[in-house]
C-alpha cells in the first residue's frame, strides 16, 4: 500500500529540507526522501546535502582552523603576541570539522520532527501518476504525492582519465579528510573550491599548485576585485598558473604526476603527494527516472523550469543545483521557500539579481549584482565608488587592511547596480548591500545611513560616498 503525502521532496540537502519545512509549515502533510549516507557511522542516509556533509560547512570549519594556524605563525608576533613555533594536528582538525557536520546534520532531524516533516530513508524515482497523485518508489516504498520538489543537488565533476580515489586524487569530497599535511599539493581549478581548499593546505605548510584552464582569473567575479585577488593569493604563496592545458596524470600510491602544457604551449610535469580535482559540478538528475514521466530534462542534465521552479508537469517543482543558475546553498533555500508558498497559493518570489556570491579565502571575496565588465557590455552608464580598507581604523587594528570595497551605481539614476568587496568580512559586508538593492536603494541612500565607527562596515558607506565623489576618510 503506497503512502499518500500533499508534498514529497526528493533530496534532503539545502533546498531539500528547507522547501520540507516550509510547506510542513503551510499545513501539508510533507515528507522527505533522502538516500545519501555520506560518512554516517551507522551507514544512514544524512541530512543536508553536500553543504553540510562534505562543502559549504566542513569547509569553513577548516578554513577557520586554518586561518588561526597561520595567524599564530605569522601575525601574533606583531601584535606582541609569543607563542613561538605553533604546531597543527590535522586528526583533531579533522575531528573538530566532523563534530560541527554532525552537530548541525543531527539538527535537521530535530527541525523534522518539530515541524512534523516525515523523513522516508531510501532514493527517490518517479514510476508515474494516478489520480491521487504522482507515484514516486523510495526504497522498496511506493509514496503517492500531490505535488513533488526535486531538489537532488549536485556531484563534482571529473575529469576523463583523472579516476578519483579520494586519497591521493580528490575531489571535494576528499579534499576534506586529507589525513596529513601533503608536502606538494596539486589542484586542478581555480574556482570557489580549489581556492577554498588550496588556502586550507597552504596556511598548514603545504605547498600548493594551482592549474586553471581558464585564461582569466576568477572571471565570475568583478575584474579589479579578480586582480587583486590573484597578487595577494600569489603573495600569500599559491601559485596560480592560468591558461594551462591538462595532460596525462599518474598516479601511485606515494602521489601524483600531471603533465601539462602552459599558457605559452611549453611543457611541464608537477610532482606532488596529493591531487585535488575542483573543475565544477554536475547537476544529480540521473536516477530520477524522469523519462517515466516525460519530465523535461536538458542537454546539460539540468531540469527545464520557469522562473518560479515549475517544471513542465503539473504539481512537479525543482529547486537548487539541479535547476538553471548559480549552484548555491543559498539560492537553492530561497527557491524552496518560493515553491512552498506558491503551492500554498502565496506570491513566492525570489530575486535572482540579489543573490550574493562569497569565496572564503583569505581575504574574503563577496559580491552582488553587475560587474563593471557587465554593465559595459550592457551599455549602462555607471558610475564608481572604490574605497581601501587601509583607510579604515578598524582593519587596521584588525591587522586586516588589504582589499577595498567598489561600488556600481547607474550614471542617471544612482540606483545601486553591484557592490563587490575583497577584504575580511566581506561575506558579512555583503549582506548590506543586498538588502539596499533589495529595496532598489541609491548610493546616495547608503552615503545618508549612519554606520557604526570605527567598523569595517563604515569601507561600504565611504564607498557610496564616493560614487558622488565626495568620501570623507579618503
Amino acid at each position: 500500500m503506497a503512502h499518500e503525502y500533499d508534498v514529497l521532496v526528493i533530496g534532503g540537502g539545502p533546498g531539500g529540507y528547507v522547501a520540507a519545512i516550509r510547506a510542513a509549515q503551510l499545513g501539508f502533510k510533507t515528507a522527505c526522501c533522502e538516500s545519501n549516507p555520506y560518512a554516517d557511522p551507522k551507514g544512514e542516509p544524512r541530512l543536508g546535502g553536500t553543504c553540510l556533509n562534505v562543502g559549504c560547512i566542513p569547509s569553513k570549519a577548516l578554513l577557520h582552523t586554518s586561518h588561526l594556524f597561520e595567524e599564530a605563525g605569522h601575525s601574533f608576533a606583531a601584535q606582541g603576541i609569543n607563542v613561538g613555533t605553533p604546531k597543527i594536528d590535522v586528526s583533531k582538525m579533522i575531528a573538530r570539522k566532523s563534530t560541527i557536520v554532525d552537530q548541525l546534520t543531527g539538527g535537521i532531524k530535530g527541525l523534522f520532527k518539530k515541524n512534523k516533516v516525515t523523513m522516508i530513508n531510501g532514493h527517490g524515482a518517479f514510476v508515474g501518476k494516478s489520480d491521487a497523485g504522482w507515484q514516486v518508489k523510495v526504497g522498496e516504498e511506493m509514496v503517492v504525492a500531490k505535488q513533488v520538489i526535486i531538489a537532488t543537488g549536485s556531484s563534482p565533476r571529473h575529469l576523463p582519465g583523472i579516476p578519483v580515489d579520494n586519497k591521493i586524487v580528490c575531489d571535494n569530497v576528499g579534499a576534506l579528510d586529507i589525513d596529513a599535511v601533503p608536502k606538494k599539493l596539486a589542484v586542478i581549478g581555480a574556482g570557489v573550491i580549489g581556492l577554498e581548499m588550496g588556502s586550507v593546505w597552504r596556511r598548514v605548510g603545504a605547498d600548493v599548485t594551482i592549474l586553471e584552464a581558464m585564461p582569466d582569473f576568477l572571471a565570475a567575479a568583478d575584474q579589479d576585485v579578480a586582480k587583486e585577488a590573484l597578487k595577494l593569493f600569489t603573495k600569500q604563496g599559491l601559485k596560480i598558473n592560468l591558461g594551462v592545458q591538462i595532460g596525462e596524470v599518474k598516479t601511485s600510491k606515494k602521489g601524483v604526476v600531471v603533465a601539462y602544457k602552459d599558457k605559452d604551449g611549453a611543457d611541464h610535469k608537477l610532482e606532488a603527494d596529493r591531487l585535488i580535482v575542483s573543475v565544477g559540478r554536475v547537476p544529480n538528475t540521473d536516477g530520477l527516472n524522469a523519462e517515466a514521466v516525460e519530465l523535461k530534462i536538458t542537454e546539460r542534465g539540468m531540469i527545464e523550469v520557469d522562473d518560479h521552479c515549475r517544471t513542465n508537469l503539473p504539481g512537479v517543482w525543482a529547486v537548487g543545483d539541479v535547476v538553471r543558475g548559480p549552484m548555491l546553498a543559498h539560492k537553492a533555500m530561497e527557491e524552496a521557500v518560493m515553491v512552498a508558498e506558491l503551492m500554498a497559493g502565496q506570491a513566492g518570489h525570489c530575486n535572482f539579481d540579489t543573490v550574493p556570491w562569497v569565496i572564503y579565502t583569505s581575504p574574503e571575496i563577496a559580491w552582488v549584482g553587475k560587474t563593471e565588465q557587465q554593465l559595459k557590455a550592457d551599455g549602462v552608464a555607471y558610475k564608481v565608488g572604490k574605497i581601501p580598507f587601509l583607510a579604515n581604523g578598524r582593519a587596521l587594528g584588525m591587522g586586516e587592511p588589504s582589499g577595498f570595497v567598489k561600488m556600481l551605481a547607474d550614471a542617471k539614476t544612482d540606483r545601486i547596480l553591484g557592490v563587490h568587496i575583497i577584504g575580511a568580512s566581506a561575506s558579512e559586508l555583503v549582506s548590506e548591500a543586498v538588502v539596499a538593492m533589495e529595496f532598489a536603494a541609491c548610493s546616495e541612500d547608503l552615503a545618508r545611513i549612519c554606520h557604526a565607527h570605527p567598523t569595517m562596515s563604515e569601507v561600504v558607506h565611504e564607498a557610496a560616498l564616493a560614487c558622488d565623489k565626495r568620501p570623507l576618510h579618503f
